[in-house]
């Protein structure tokens, strides 16, 4: 009975080592795990980094786009009512965001025909849609490319588990446990990582959209002001 346990807890030991216990305290730190996951850990952090950089960038560039006055419109409204052309663009121009810039090129565009008008700030529009998205690619690109990173660990780490076997020519314990913890390290990460560009994707890809629906409303009360009688 003896003899069992002891066979038993050596094994154990074993395991824990292949599996990348290296400092045997019976738990795997972050930073053993990063270990056991290979060279296949480095692009898949790299891909990490870049999304949380992304993220964070377009959340704060996407949040202060967002921010709208309002009261814009009814100053707007105002100085273009009472004929004064000259303030309405002052107070545009002096607004940061792109609600402002799409009133302000309309406002120059003051006296030519709506048609004109319109296509000139949907012009507009459509770069400020384009410096919205800017780099949004990145976040769909690691939630894509993250998971197959992962699973090319998977592939690793089974060529590696086959080949220690071959190697040894007998089915170790602590030679398979080492095989399938880097396969299930790596693809769980890539999944993870994939997983989070995504949902930030489409976090960022909403709030645009709902910047976007600002805009439209702001060039439509725009042109409708235009057709009011002046005082």
């Amino acid at each position: 009975m003896f003899d069992l346990l002891q066979i038993v807890d050596t094994l154990q030991q074993v395991t824990k080592q292949a599996a990348g216990d290296t400092n045997g305290d019976g738990h795997l730190s972050f930073f053993e795990l990063l270990v056991m996951g290979g060279w296949i850990m480095i692009p898949l952090g790299i891909m990490l980094l870049l999304a949380v950089y992304v993220f964070a960038e377009r959340s704060i560039a996407i949040r202060n786009a967002s921010k709208i006055d309002s009261n814009f419109m009814n100053i707007i409204r105002d100085h273009i009512v009472s004929g004064n052309v000259t303030a309405a663009r002052s107070f545009a121009k002096n607004t940061n965001n792109p609600v402002a810039r799409i009133i302000d090129k309309g406002i120059q565009r003051i006296g030519k025909p709506i048609d004109s008008i319109e296509k000139s700030m949907d012009n507009v529009g459509q770069l400020e849609m384009y410096k919205l998205e800017k780099n949004l690619g990145i976040l769909s690109v690691v939630s894509k490319a993250a998971p197959i990173f992962g699973f090319v660990g998977t592939l690793v780490g089974l060529m590696q588990l086959f080949s220690r076997i071959n190697n040894s020519n007998e089915f170790e314990v602590g030679t398979i446990a080492g095989g399938i913890y880097t396969k299930l390290i790596t693809s769980i990460t890539g999944l993870v990582i994939g997983l989070g560009a995504y949902l930030a994707y489409s976090y960022l890809n909403t709030q645009i959209d709902k910047t976007a629906n600002k805009m439209e409303a702001a060039s439509s009360d725009f042109l409708d002001v235009l057709q009011e009688p002046t005082r």
